[in-house]
């Protein structure tokens, strides 16, 4: 059967995904000091794992049992077992990347130090791809799996994957804000305690936060962004065979009209079942450019590391747009497809590399000049780069909606958001690549490994700095279309007419734009308290530990590291549990509230929920590039002066830059990232519960 070739190729991927995860483990993993880093770090990156996962099973039963007993459709039981199957596949996900993640990071470390720097970047990139490969293959073997056994029933298949979504929509939103809280809660109690405080280099292991830290960085940016970016990439395939699937209908109803019309320029005429698998057929092409572009960046690592890594997420771009073009001919589609998937690709790659122009580029530069003059003028040009850096993105995701929709009509934006995903296979690897190399320097800072070992591994960080900040900035993007896909897959069931002539259609989808508008900045509030207060815990903690523990500045005590990474776990299942409320209870008021109190057969639940998603939307990408923006711009800086620049580590301008960054840290890791979370959960929430408005 045709229909099974993509979650066998998947299977594939994950097979791939575990040769290399078995190469890895196979290197050398160290003893003595160094082995026992790695282990405290790899022990408490699977406590935090347990317990998210833990608190993730409660939310799990409550919502598949509310899908279960509270529809009363054919689809409910299978759409609650899609739901329950897409929670396990963006766990094993979280959890596998986090596993080789934890593994990687200290073989990385001894590869610099034994090896030099080319291997290091091997084993730090081989790293990332498992997370990459494992990303694409979960959701292929979910995805296909589910569309193969339920293709039968192509009424309600939509809804049985929208099941699917809900599922990673709800993981994405625990490991993400709760990585986030966890990681940023370390990072600003280790930074400000031991470099401003106590004076001490970053990664020195007299610091009791430096473990919880370097957990951290797996946690936010390994688990949680991978469960983002799965989260966006099984949305948009949903989105795109929702809105297929009503074409479909509605051309069933009458053979002449829009959708007729828009079939027809689409090229599936003869066979519009096609693009109900036409998404899944284009990520699996995806799954094999991103193999190649793997293997493309292992052949150029002995280069320019930068160069490798960019060549290789460019080369799997022009790659899955020519196969794209090849299949859709094959398949007999208009090359309308084709283009519609091009527009979505260049849109991905253009807000990557302005990404990476204004948090690695000039503007980084003239934030740490600004630092001369201290903290105040800093933080000022750090949030004017981060307002500015939003501008050229939004034209872009702007003029890929345009594009796309010329070609292909509503289908068109779907395959856009399926072309800015389809390679993430490479594209989470050069991400997860990130965190990966910056625990590798921990490592080798607090081992003793030498300054060439630790230069080596600088070198890495840099580039996987950089690497993260596009990551964040396409994860951003990609979260946008996905959302945006799915909104129109929501307006398309509920088959509203939003007529801005009518006042009561107009009045609802303002109040609702209005409720929408609100939500990301309350979400925002929300995560960045949470790590204020997480941060005073930890801060408290570490100034405990360095007052009450005997000789631990001197380097003749151990710290109690365990203590931190609790305090930073704690905080992270605690205070993310308001964020999930938001993003799953806003739809749910906004719709049945509505529902009840408008007049019968007025739709006005629909309506409003429609004005709350483009509202959350608008809000969520633009609040989510500032953030990110700005924090990666006060990141960069703060590195720029430790490389000597303006007075060099120690200066009046470092401190400036420590404090820009450390502002920054919850912007870019936490606030900015969830909000990808926030409109994608609630835009299939919405698009779950469609049929009851």
């Amino acid at each position: 059967m045709p229909e099974l070739i993509t979650p066998i190729l998947g299977l594939v991927g994950l097979a791939f995904a575990f040769l290399i995860l078995r190469n890895i483990v196979s290197r050398d993993g160290g003893e003595g000091v160094v082995a026992n880093i790695a282990e405290k770090i790899h022990r408490g990156a699977m406590v935090f794992m347990k317990r998210e996962f833990r608190l993730i099973s409660y939310f799990a039963i409550v919502i598949g049992l509310a899908i279960f007993m509270f529809q009363d459709q054919s689809f409910a039981k299978p759409q609650a077992f899609a739901f329950f199957l897409g929670c396990l596949a963006s766990s094993a996900s979280g959890f596998i990347g986090m596993y080789t993640a934890t593994k990687a990071n200290v073989r990385t470390a001894l590869a610099a130090k034994n090896k030099g720097a080319a291997e290091a970047l091997t084993v730090a990139f081989f790293g990332g791809s498992v997370m990459g490969l494992t990303v694409a293959s979960m959701g292929l073997i979910g995805l296909g799996g589910l569309f193969a056994y339920f293709n039968s029933d192509p009424i309600h298949l939509a809804e049985i994957l929208e099941g699917f979504a809900m599922g990673a929509s709800l993981v994405a939103l625990f490991y993400r804000v709760g990585g986030g809280i966890f990681t940023k809660a370390a990072d600003v109690g280790a930074d400000l305690v031991g470099k401003v405080e106590a004076g001490i280099p970053e990664d020195d292991p007299r610091n009791p936060g430096v473990i919880a830290d370097n957990v951290g960085d797996n946690v936010g940016d390994v688990a949680g962004m991978g469960s983002d970016i799965f989260e966006s990439y099984c949305g948009a395939q949903i989105a795109t065979i929702a809105i297929g699937a009503s074409l479909g209908a509605r051309l069933a109803e009458s053979s002449t009209g829009v959708a007729a019309d828009m079939i027809a320029k689409l090229g599936a005429t003869e066979d519009p079942s096609i693009l109900l698998q036409l998404p899944l057929i284009l990520t699996t092409v995806g799954l094999i450019c991103s193999i190649l572009g793997i293997f493309l960046v292992r052949t150029l690592s002995d280069k320019d590391p930068a160069k490798a890594l960019r060549y290789g997420t460019i080369g799997s771009a022009i790659l899955f747009v020519i196969a794209t073009f090849l299949t859709s001919s094959s398949l007999g589609l208009s090359s309308n497809v084709a283009f519609s998937v091009l527009a979505g690709a260049v849109g991905g790659i253009i807000i990557g590399l302005v990404t990476e122009h204004y948090t690695g580029g000039a503007p980084v530069r003239e934030i740490a000049r600004q630092g001369e003059t201290g903290v105040a003028t800093l933080m000022i040009c750090g949030l004017g780069v981060g307002l500015k850096s939003v501008v050229i993105p939004m034209l872009t995701i702007a003029a890929t909606i345009f594009i796309s929709y010329e070609f292909s009509g509503l289908y068109g934006v779907g395959l856009a958001a399926v072309g800015m995903l389809g390679t993430v296979g490479i594209t989470m690897a050069i991400d997860a690549y990130g965190p990966v190399a910056d625990n590798a320097g921990g490592i080798a800072e607090m081992a003793k490994m030498g300054p060439e070992t630790r230069t080596i591994t600088d070198g890495l960080d840099a580039v996987g700095n950089t690497t993260a900040a596009i990551g964040k900035g396409f994860a951003i993007g990609a979260a946008g279309l996905a959302a945006l896909a799915l909104i129109t897959a929501f307006i398309q069931k509920t088959q509203i007419s939003l007529d801005l002539a009518d006042p009561d259609s107009l009045r609802l989808f303002f109040v609702g734009l209005m409720i929408g508008g609100a939500v990301p900045f309350l979400n925002g509030a929300i995560t960045m308290n949470a790590v204020g207060e997480a941060a005073f815990e930890m801060i408290t903690e570490i100034r405990r530990q360095f007052r009450e523990i005997p000789g631990l500045l001197e380097g003749k005590a151990e710290p109690e590291t365990d203590k931190c990474i609790d305090i930073a776990t704690a905080a992270a299942t605690r205070r993310m549990i308001g964020p999930a409320l938001l993003a799953v209870g806003t739809p749910l008021v906004v719709g049945f509230g509505f529902e009840f109190i408008g007049a019968e057969g007025t739709q006005s639940g629909a309506k409003a929920l429609a004005g709350t998603l483009c509202g959350a939307l608008l809000g969520c990408v633009l609040l989510a590039l500032m953030m990110s923006n700005a924090g990666g711009a006060w990141d960069n800086a703060k590195k720029y002066v430790e490389e000597g620049n303006h007075g060099g580590k120690g200066s009046d301008t470092h401190t400036a830059t420590v404090v820009g960054d450390t502002v920054g840290d919850p912007l870019k890791d936490t606030s900015g990232p969830s909000m990808n979370i926030v409109i994608n959960v609630m835009a299939i929430v919405s698009l779950v519960i469609a049929g009851l408005l």
